[in-house]
């Protein structure tokens, strides 16, 4: 599993003449030849530099190639490190076109306020992005020609922390290569197996249980929406457990229950007018949380301890789908009335909550988490941002505004969010025959307040509502909608994965912890 890996650079006069490097790349707001003197003929004759990515052969650089990257404005309210990771990514995909392998990168022109302090270890996390090619891809094609790319050297006037770099990186491969897989590949034994791979060899403990009856038995929620893949042995499902414990005291255990939906037919309640392309693709939220755990194992990070559970499901249709109306009974004993199959992911993770939260009782300091790619009202609401939903005891700890502070300056941005009343009276039961409904049954981009209320039921589903503020065991629980952010320009079926939340957790918790 092969990506660039960054070299920090401390003198570029030094670096240009040295062969380690076979391309130039200038990434900054503006070029002139008082600091690239070698551009002074193009600037007379060329006026695409300055405006646009720009790749020329020149003399007097490392392998005659030179590739200009302009940011944009970057002194403006609405500007931040993503401008840095903009440039790289089209300047990095200039420099592979021209042969490059091994390019250096002087980042310049950046700003020295808080929001870029991190644009130069951002401009390689824009690059790795733009590079990554799928899974499928480079199993049957030889991998080395279409991810040419080995090693970035980058140089800058700001610290280059290149093993940080290389962590999150190969959290950011699991990630992207779990969610952007195609959904035979990737189904929910083939997940299962990647991440025992992806996990061989470090201090991650990976469990994974395959058995139908004891998912039955522990996973009730999870296995209504696995019941009409059950007749296909290649789709049943699989709860896979990743356990990181570091050496020494623990400070925080962190507590994730992944959205692992290999594909997604809506089930019963089937998604039709072409709404089921890039179904293979809900399984982001499981991939991020993969990923985040691979991050903190390739950092060895001391203090926080990571238990997250997975459950990796296919919502089929057939002669034994779930459908609407049923009454499941929870793992945690909450009776729940399906209010429509297509919203499966909040079921599932609410069994894997359930597990967390008793879990959680014996654990130092524990912050739950739910992270999927759950409902378009995410997407409509918020655009390309991740949401963060948080309960009482959280944002008592102003736990989210930490993890969007976070992620704003390292190119993963945030928005804040919260449940209120209405989306507990959103979920209330109607009957007494059920304890919480599932959902309403319209999509959730025209339902007021959609990607808030499938926390509330999560909360009640799972019994953490138990565990609020004013009882004798608060446990802080954010949910994190990643519908928006999951993949780039919002294209399911064809755009690069982009492993949000994963770098900006990282970031709030991993970073100078190893």
């Amino acid at each position: 599993m092969a990506f660039p890996i960054p070299v920090a650079v401390t003198d570029l006069t030094a670096e240009m003449n040295s062969s380690n490097w076979d391309a130039l790349i200038v990434i900054g707001a503006s070029f002139s030849d008082r600091d690239i003197p070698q551009i002074t003929s193009f600037l007379k004759t060329d006026q695409r530099i300055g405006q646009n990515t720009v790749g020329m052969v020149c003399e007097g650089v490392p392998g005659n190639r030179l590739i200009l990257a302009p940011t944009g404005m970057l002194d403006r309210d609405i500007d931040d490190v993503r401008r840095f990771e903009d440039a790289a990514g089209s300047a990095i995909l200039e420099a592979q076109a021209l042969g490059s392998r091994s390019p250096l990168i002087w980042v310049k022109d950046i700003p020295s306020t808080e929001v870029f302090q991190n644009a130069s270890e951002a401009t390689y996390l824009g690059l790795t992005q733009a590079l990554w090619q799928p899974l499928e891809a480079r199993e049957r094609l030889n991998e080395s020609e279409i991810e040419p790319i080995e090693t970035v050297g980058i140089y800058s006037e700001q610290p280059i922390h290149a093993q940080w770099l290389k962590a999150i990186e190969s959290g950011r491969r699991v990630a992207r290569d779990l969610c952007g897989t195609e959904p035979e590949r990737m189904s929910p034994p083939h997940f299962a197996e990647y991440c025992e791979q992806a996990f061989e060899g470090t201090s991650v403990k990976v469990t994974v249980n395959r058995d139908l009856d004891s998912l039955t038995m522990n996973y009730p929620l999870l296995m209504s929406v696995a019941r009409a893949s059950k007749h296909v042995e290649r789709h049943h499902p699989r709860v896979i457990r990743l356990e990181y414990t570091p050496e020494g005291p623990i400070e925080k255990t962190l507590m994730f229950a992944g959205k692992g939906l290999t594909y997604d037919t809506g089930g019963a309640d089937l998604k039709v007018d072409g709404h089921m392309a890039g179904m293979s693709r809900d399984k982001g939220g499981a991939a991020a949380v993969a990923g985040f755990v691979k991050t903190a194992a390739e950092l060895g990070v001391k203090g926080v301890k990571i238990i997250a559970e997975i459950g990796a499901v296919r919502n089929s249709i057939g002669s034994d789908a779930f459908v609407t109306d049923e009454i499941c009974t929870s793992h945690a004993g909450v009776r729940v009335r399906i209010g429509n199959t297509d919203a499966e992911g909040r079921l599932v993770m609410a069994d894997l909550l359930s597990h967390l939260r008793e879990n959680a009782l014996e654990e130092v300091n524990p912050q739950l988490f739910t992270v999927a790619t759950l409902t378009g009202h995410a997407a409509i609401a918020l655009g390309p941002y991740t949401a963060l939903v948080e309960n009482g005891p959280s944002r008592a700890q102003r736990i989210a505004a930490k993890i969007a502070d976070a992620g704003e300056v390292w190119g993963d941005p945030c928005e804040l969010s919260r449940v209120r009343r209405e989306d507990y009276e959103m979920i209330a039961p109607k009957t007494k025959a059920d304890d919480v409904l599932s959902c309403n049954n319209a999509p959730s981009s025209r339902t007021p307040r959609g990607h808030q209320f499938p926390m509330a039921f999560m909360d009640v589903a799972a019994g953490l509502d138990k565990h609020g503020l004013s009882s004798q065991q608060p446990i802080p629980y954010i949910h994190i909608d990643i519908a928006g952010s999951g993949v780039e320009k919002g294209d399911w079926q064809h755009d690069k994965p982009t492993a949000a939340p994963l770098t900006a957790l990282a970031a709030a918790y991993l970073k100078n912890k190893a």
